[in-house]
Protein backbone atom coordinates (compact mmCIF):
# COMPACT_ATOMS: atom_id res chain seq x y z
CA UNK A 1 0.00 0.00 0.00
CA UNK A 2 1.28 3.40 -1.23
CA UNK A 3 1.48 6.19 1.71
CA UNK A 4 -0.75 8.52 -0.43
CA UNK A 5 -2.94 5.80 -0.13
CA UNK A 6 -2.59 5.49 3.43
CA UNK A 7 -2.70 9.11 4.31
CA UNK A 8 -6.04 9.34 2.12
CA UNK A 9 -7.47 5.98 4.23
CA UNK A 10 -6.23 7.79 7.87
CA UNK A 11 -8.51 11.45 6.58
CA UNK A 12 -11.34 9.43 6.12
CA UNK A 13 -11.01 7.67 9.33
CA UNK A 14 -10.33 10.83 11.37
CA UNK A 15 -12.84 12.75 9.51
CA UNK A 16 -15.71 9.76 10.15
CA UNK A 17 -14.78 9.90 13.89
CA UNK A 18 -15.42 13.81 13.87
CA UNK A 19 -18.71 13.57 12.68
CA UNK A 20 -19.61 10.92 14.80
CA UNK A 21 -18.43 12.75 18.15
CA UNK A 22 -20.28 15.66 16.69
CA UNK A 23 -23.65 13.72 16.13
CA UNK A 24 -23.13 12.06 19.96
CA UNK A 25 -22.92 15.62 21.45
CA UNK A 26 -25.22 16.93 19.58
CA UNK A 27 -27.50 13.85 21.03
CA UNK A 28 -26.50 14.74 24.38
CA UNK A 29 -27.49 18.56 24.63
CA UNK A 30 -30.99 20.06 25.70
CA UNK A 31 -33.52 19.62 23.38
CA UNK A 32 -33.60 23.68 23.64
CA UNK A 33 -36.84 25.63 25.20
CA UNK A 34 -39.39 23.91 26.40
CA UNK A 35 -42.82 23.51 24.48
CA UNK A 36 -44.74 26.64 25.09
CA UNK A 37 -41.98 28.51 26.19
CA UNK A 38 -40.11 31.56 24.02
CA UNK A 39 -37.32 32.99 24.71
CA UNK A 40 -34.49 35.75 23.60
CA UNK A 41 -31.49 37.37 24.77
CA UNK A 42 -31.45 41.01 25.86
CA UNK A 43 -29.77 43.54 28.15
CA UNK A 44 -31.12 45.25 31.17
CA UNK A 45 -32.09 49.15 30.40
CA UNK A 46 -33.30 51.93 32.58
CA UNK A 47 -34.88 55.16 31.76
CA UNK A 48 -32.23 57.65 31.55
CA UNK A 49 -32.93 61.71 32.70
CA UNK A 50 -30.99 64.41 31.79
CA UNK A 51 -30.43 66.92 34.44
CA UNK A 52 -29.95 70.31 32.72
CA UNK A 53 -29.74 73.90 33.65
CA UNK A 54 -32.85 75.84 33.25
CA UNK A 55 -31.27 79.49 32.53
CA UNK A 56 -27.85 80.03 31.27
CA UNK A 57 -24.99 80.38 33.60
CA UNK A 58 -21.76 79.28 35.32
CA UNK A 59 -21.76 75.53 37.50
CA UNK A 60 -20.51 76.64 40.88
CA UNK A 61 -20.51 73.12 42.54
CA UNK A 62 -21.65 69.41 41.57
CA UNK A 63 -21.90 67.09 44.36
CA UNK A 64 -21.87 63.97 43.50
CA UNK A 65 -19.88 61.43 41.63
CA UNK A 66 -20.63 58.82 39.13
CA UNK A 67 -22.11 56.06 40.25
CA UNK A 68 -23.67 57.41 43.21
CA UNK A 69 -27.00 56.83 44.20
CA UNK A 70 -29.41 59.37 44.41
CA UNK A 71 -32.65 60.06 46.54
CA UNK A 72 -35.68 62.44 44.72
CA UNK A 73 -35.18 65.81 45.99
CA UNK A 74 -31.78 65.47 46.83
CA UNK A 75 -29.53 68.91 45.80
CA UNK A 76 -26.87 67.60 43.09
CA UNK A 77 -25.67 70.30 41.34
CA UNK A 78 -25.64 74.06 42.02
CA UNK A 79 -25.42 77.00 39.48
CA UNK A 80 -24.17 80.22 40.10
CA UNK A 81 -26.75 82.46 41.27
CA UNK A 82 -25.33 86.11 42.11
CA UNK A 83 -26.64 87.58 39.15
CA UNK A 84 -30.05 86.13 40.13
CA UNK A 85 -29.66 87.23 43.87
CA UNK A 86 -29.17 90.88 42.68
CA UNK A 87 -31.86 90.98 40.04
CA UNK A 88 -34.07 89.94 42.92
CA UNK A 89 -33.18 92.58 45.63
CA UNK A 90 -33.70 94.95 42.28
CA UNK A 91 -36.83 93.54 41.67
CA UNK A 92 -37.84 94.03 45.55
CA UNK A 93 -36.99 97.47 45.81
CA UNK A 94 -39.07 98.17 42.24
CA UNK A 95 -41.89 96.18 44.23
CA UNK A 96 -41.64 98.53 47.56
CA UNK A 97 -41.69 101.50 45.35
CA UNK A 98 -45.00 100.52 43.78
CA UNK A 99 -46.21 99.70 46.96
CA UNK A 100 -45.76 102.90 48.28
CA UNK A 101 -47.08 104.43 44.66
CA UNK A 102 -50.50 102.58 45.79
CA UNK A 103 -50.38 104.26 49.24
CA UNK A 104 -49.63 107.38 47.48
CA UNK A 105 -52.52 107.46 45.56
CA UNK A 106 -55.05 106.06 48.04
CA UNK A 107 -53.83 109.36 49.77
CA UNK A 108 -54.33 111.69 46.88
CA UNK A 109 -57.70 110.26 46.41
CA UNK A 110 -58.71 110.43 50.00
CA UNK A 111 -57.71 114.30 49.43
CA UNK A 112 -59.97 114.69 46.30
CA UNK A 113 -62.46 113.54 47.55
CA UNK A 114 -62.36 115.89 50.58
CA UNK A 115 -61.80 118.44 47.98
CA UNK A 116 -65.09 117.40 46.28
CA UNK A 117 -67.46 117.40 48.78
CA UNK A 118 -65.95 120.84 49.89
CA UNK A 119 -66.61 122.10 46.04
CA UNK A 120 -70.20 120.71 46.23
CA UNK A 121 -70.74 122.81 50.06
CA UNK A 122 -70.13 125.82 48.45
CA UNK A 123 -72.43 124.70 45.36
CA UNK A 124 -75.20 124.30 48.03
CA UNK A 125 -74.19 127.53 49.74
CA UNK A 126 -74.26 129.68 46.42
CA UNK A 127 -77.93 128.20 45.39
CA UNK A 128 -78.85 129.60 48.68
CA UNK A 129 -77.51 133.22 47.91
CA UNK A 130 -78.87 132.69 44.45
CA UNK A 131 -82.51 132.15 45.71
CA UNK A 132 -82.23 135.24 48.69
CA UNK A 133 -80.98 137.23 45.50
CA UNK A 134 -83.77 136.29 43.44
CA UNK A 135 -86.22 136.72 45.62
CA UNK A 136 -85.05 140.33 46.81
CA UNK A 137 -85.18 141.13 42.94
CA UNK A 138 -88.60 140.05 42.27
CA UNK A 139 -90.00 141.99 44.92
CA UNK A 140 -87.74 145.39 44.23
CA UNK A 141 -89.37 144.58 40.67
CA UNK A 142 -93.17 144.48 41.96
CA UNK A 143 -92.08 147.43 44.43
CA UNK A 144 -90.62 149.52 41.20
CA UNK A 145 -94.11 149.23 39.03
CA UNK A 146 -95.45 150.86 42.45
CA UNK A 147 -92.58 153.45 42.74
CA UNK A 148 -92.12 151.66 46.05
CA UNK A 149 -88.02 152.00 45.57
CA UNK A 150 -85.91 153.90 43.57
CA UNK A 151 -84.41 152.80 39.94
CA UNK A 152 -81.08 152.47 41.81
CA UNK A 153 -82.26 150.40 44.45
CA UNK A 154 -83.86 147.67 41.74
CA UNK A 155 -80.48 147.88 39.75
CA UNK A 156 -78.47 146.93 43.13
CA UNK A 157 -81.15 143.95 43.13
CA UNK A 158 -80.40 142.92 39.69
CA UNK A 159 -76.80 142.92 39.83
CA UNK A 160 -77.14 141.06 42.95
CA UNK A 161 -78.98 138.44 41.49
CA UNK A 162 -76.53 138.10 38.68
CA UNK A 163 -73.13 138.14 40.66
CA UNK A 164 -74.96 135.08 42.76
CA UNK A 165 -76.01 133.30 39.40
CA UNK A 166 -72.55 133.51 38.32
CA UNK A 167 -70.80 132.25 41.58
CA UNK A 168 -73.29 128.98 41.37
CA UNK A 169 -71.72 128.54 37.84
CA UNK A 170 -68.60 129.01 39.35
CA UNK A 171 -68.78 126.67 42.05
CA UNK A 172 -70.27 123.79 40.13
CA UNK A 173 -67.33 123.92 37.73
CA UNK A 174 -64.79 123.55 40.87
CA UNK A 175 -67.30 120.03 41.42
CA UNK A 176 -66.60 119.41 37.95
CA UNK A 177 -62.57 119.79 38.50
CA UNK A 178 -62.74 118.15 41.59
CA UNK A 179 -64.92 115.10 39.56
CA UNK A 180 -61.99 114.88 37.20
CA UNK A 181 -59.24 115.42 39.53
CA UNK A 182 -60.88 112.24 41.53
CA UNK A 183 -61.04 110.06 38.13
CA UNK A 184 -57.92 110.55 37.64
CA UNK A 185 -56.42 109.46 41.40
CA UNK A 186 -58.63 106.85 40.91
CA UNK A 187 -56.69 105.87 37.34
CA UNK A 188 -53.96 106.14 39.13
CA UNK A 189 -54.44 103.79 41.97
CA UNK A 190 -55.00 100.94 39.90
CA UNK A 191 -51.82 101.69 37.73
CA UNK A 192 -50.18 101.67 41.28
CA UNK A 193 -51.59 98.54 41.65
CA UNK A 194 -50.91 97.45 38.43
CA UNK A 195 -47.54 97.83 39.20
CA UNK A 196 -47.75 96.19 42.69
CA UNK A 197 -48.68 92.64 40.39
CA UNK A 198 -46.29 93.79 37.96
CA UNK A 199 -43.35 93.95 40.21
CA UNK A 200 -44.34 90.75 42.25
CA UNK A 201 -44.62 88.53 39.25
CA UNK A 202 -41.01 89.93 38.93
CA UNK A 203 -39.84 88.74 42.03
CA UNK A 204 -41.66 85.40 42.06
CA UNK A 205 -40.51 85.01 38.93
CA UNK A 206 -36.09 85.65 40.07
CA UNK A 207 -37.10 84.05 42.97
CA UNK A 208 -38.06 80.45 40.95
CA UNK A 209 -34.73 81.07 39.00
CA UNK A 210 -32.80 80.86 42.34
CA UNK A 211 -34.89 77.83 43.31
CA UNK A 212 -34.79 76.13 39.80
CA UNK A 213 -30.40 77.13 40.53
CA UNK A 214 -30.52 74.30 42.83
CA UNK A 215 -30.33 71.23 39.95
CA UNK A 216 -32.29 68.19 42.01
CA UNK A 217 -32.97 64.97 41.56
CA UNK A 218 -36.31 64.40 40.56
CA UNK A 219 -36.43 60.66 41.34
CA UNK A 220 -34.50 57.91 43.36
CA UNK A 221 -31.99 56.80 41.06
CA UNK A 222 -28.02 56.93 40.33
CA UNK A 223 -25.57 59.41 38.60
CA UNK A 224 -24.34 57.20 35.79
CA UNK A 225 -22.51 60.31 33.87
CA UNK A 226 -21.06 63.60 34.74
CA UNK A 227 -21.53 65.80 31.17
CA UNK A 228 -20.14 69.24 32.75
CA UNK A 229 -18.19 70.14 35.47
CA UNK A 230 -17.96 73.09 37.99
CA UNK A 231 -17.01 76.36 36.45
CA UNK A 232 -18.48 75.80 32.91
CA UNK A 233 -20.72 78.33 31.26
CA UNK A 234 -23.97 76.57 30.50
CA UNK A 235 -26.96 77.88 27.56
CA UNK A 236 -30.35 77.28 28.99
CA UNK A 237 -31.19 73.21 28.64
CA UNK A 238 -27.83 72.07 29.08
CA UNK A 239 -27.22 69.14 30.80
CA UNK A 240 -24.89 68.56 34.07
CA UNK A 241 -25.76 65.21 34.98
CA UNK A 242 -27.55 62.04 33.08
CA UNK A 243 -29.03 60.04 35.70
CA UNK A 244 -30.73 56.52 36.08
CA UNK A 245 -34.28 56.20 37.05
CA UNK A 246 -33.60 52.26 39.20
CA UNK A 247 -37.46 51.99 39.66
CA UNK A 248 -38.30 52.02 35.95
CA UNK A 249 -36.12 49.11 34.63
CA UNK A 250 -36.75 47.06 32.23
CA UNK A 251 -35.46 44.15 29.53
CA UNK A 252 -35.83 44.64 25.90
CA UNK A 253 -35.60 42.04 23.51
CA UNK A 254 -36.57 40.53 20.42
CA UNK A 255 -38.74 37.48 19.66
CA UNK A 256 -40.16 36.50 15.59
CA UNK A 257 -43.44 37.46 13.67
CA UNK A 258 -44.95 33.52 15.32
CA UNK A 259 -44.60 34.27 18.54
CA UNK A 260 -44.55 37.88 19.04
CA UNK A 261 -48.21 37.83 17.85
CA UNK A 262 -49.10 35.76 20.32
CA UNK A 263 -47.93 37.75 23.50
CA UNK A 264 -50.40 40.16 25.41
CA UNK A 265 -49.58 42.77 27.41
CA UNK A 266 -48.99 42.27 30.91
CA UNK A 267 -47.90 38.96 30.31
CA UNK A 268 -45.66 37.00 32.58
CA UNK A 269 -42.06 37.10 31.83
CA UNK A 270 -38.63 35.24 33.64
CA UNK A 271 -35.34 37.07 33.14
CA UNK A 272 -31.73 35.10 33.83
CA UNK A 273 -28.60 37.49 33.66
CA UNK A 274 -25.18 36.00 32.47
CA UNK A 275 -23.86 37.59 35.81
CA UNK A 276 -26.56 36.06 37.97
CA UNK A 277 -27.68 32.71 36.10
CA UNK A 278 -28.26 31.20 39.93
CA UNK A 279 -31.50 33.52 40.24
CA UNK A 280 -34.71 33.97 38.26
CA UNK A 281 -36.45 37.37 38.14
CA UNK A 282 -40.20 37.98 37.35
CA UNK A 283 -41.73 40.56 34.66
CA UNK A 284 -44.49 41.66 32.89
CA UNK A 285 -44.62 42.57 28.91
CA UNK A 286 -44.90 46.87 29.23
CA UNK A 287 -44.64 46.62 25.32
CA UNK A 288 -44.92 45.12 22.22
CA UNK A 289 -43.61 47.11 18.85
CA UNK A 290 -46.56 47.42 16.21
CA UNK A 291 -43.72 47.84 13.81
CA UNK A 292 -41.21 44.72 12.80
CA UNK A 293 -37.57 45.95 13.18
CA UNK A 294 -36.62 44.08 9.86
CA UNK A 295 -38.91 44.61 6.58
CA UNK A 296 -37.84 42.47 3.75
CA UNK A 297 -36.89 44.59 0.59
CA UNK A 298 -38.73 42.85 -1.81
CA UNK A 299 -43.07 41.69 -1.67
CA UNK A 300 -43.79 39.97 1.83
CA UNK A 301 -44.50 36.66 1.27
CA UNK A 302 -45.64 33.89 3.80
CA UNK A 303 -42.20 32.74 4.85
CA UNK A 304 -40.15 35.77 4.49
CA UNK A 305 -43.03 37.23 7.70
CA UNK A 306 -41.54 34.69 10.08
CA UNK A 307 -38.34 36.63 9.54
CA UNK A 308 -39.54 39.95 11.04
CA UNK A 309 -38.42 40.53 14.55
CA UNK A 310 -40.62 42.45 17.25
CA UNK A 311 -39.08 44.67 19.76
CA UNK A 312 -40.61 43.35 23.49
CA UNK A 313 -40.03 45.23 26.47
CA UNK A 314 -40.20 43.25 29.63
CA UNK A 315 -40.83 45.58 32.68
CA UNK A 316 -38.73 44.43 36.11
CA UNK A 317 -41.20 45.07 39.35
CA UNK A 318 -40.62 48.70 41.06
CA UNK A 319 -41.30 46.84 44.24
CA UNK A 320 -38.34 44.35 43.95
CA UNK A 321 -36.28 47.01 42.46
CA UNK A 322 -36.58 49.16 45.62
CA UNK A 323 -35.35 45.95 47.47
CA UNK A 324 -32.35 45.38 45.66
CA UNK A 325 -32.25 48.55 44.52
CA UNK A 326 -27.82 48.49 45.56
CA UNK A 327 -27.71 45.35 42.95
CA UNK A 328 -29.77 47.27 39.75
CA UNK A 329 -27.62 47.66 37.01
CA UNK A 330 -28.30 48.83 33.72
CA UNK A 331 -26.09 47.07 30.24
CA UNK A 332 -26.42 43.37 32.17
CA UNK A 333 -26.78 40.98 29.40
CA UNK A 334 -28.57 38.11 29.89
CA UNK A 335 -32.71 36.00 28.43
CA UNK A 336 -35.86 36.61 28.78
CA UNK A 337 -38.42 34.21 28.61
CA UNK A 338 -41.70 33.81 28.19
CA UNK A 339 -44.90 31.55 27.67
CA UNK A 340 -46.72 31.46 24.40
CA UNK A 341 -49.10 28.78 25.72
CA UNK A 342 -51.22 28.80 28.63
CA UNK A 343 -49.23 26.44 30.64
CA UNK A 344 -47.08 26.59 34.08
CA UNK A 345 -43.53 27.57 34.10
CA UNK A 346 -40.87 24.78 33.72
CA UNK A 347 -38.95 24.02 37.40
CA UNK A 348 -35.92 25.88 35.51
CA UNK A 349 -37.61 28.81 35.32
CA UNK A 350 -39.46 29.32 38.96
CA UNK A 351 -39.45 32.57 40.21
CA UNK A 352 -36.03 32.20 42.36
CA UNK A 353 -34.49 35.92 43.73
CA UNK A 354 -31.41 36.44 45.86
CA UNK A 355 -32.40 36.73 49.65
Amino acid sequence: MTSTTTWVLRTAVITALGVILFLAWQALQPNGLPEGIAGSNGRIEAVEIDLASKTPGRIADIFVSEGDFIKAGQVLARMDSRVLDAQLREAQANLQKAEIGVTTSQSRITQREAEKAAAQAIVAQRDAALTVAQKRLTRSEELALKDAVSQSVLDDDRALFLSAKAAVSAAKAQVAASEAALSFARSQLISARTEVAAQTASVERIQTDIYDSALKAPRDGRVQYRVAQPGEVLSAGATVLNLVDLSDVYMTFFLATENAGRIPLGAEVRIILDAIPQYVMPAKISFVSSVAQFTPKSVETAEERQKLVFRIKAQIDPTLLREHIEQVKTGVPGMAYVRIEDRPWPAELQIKLPE
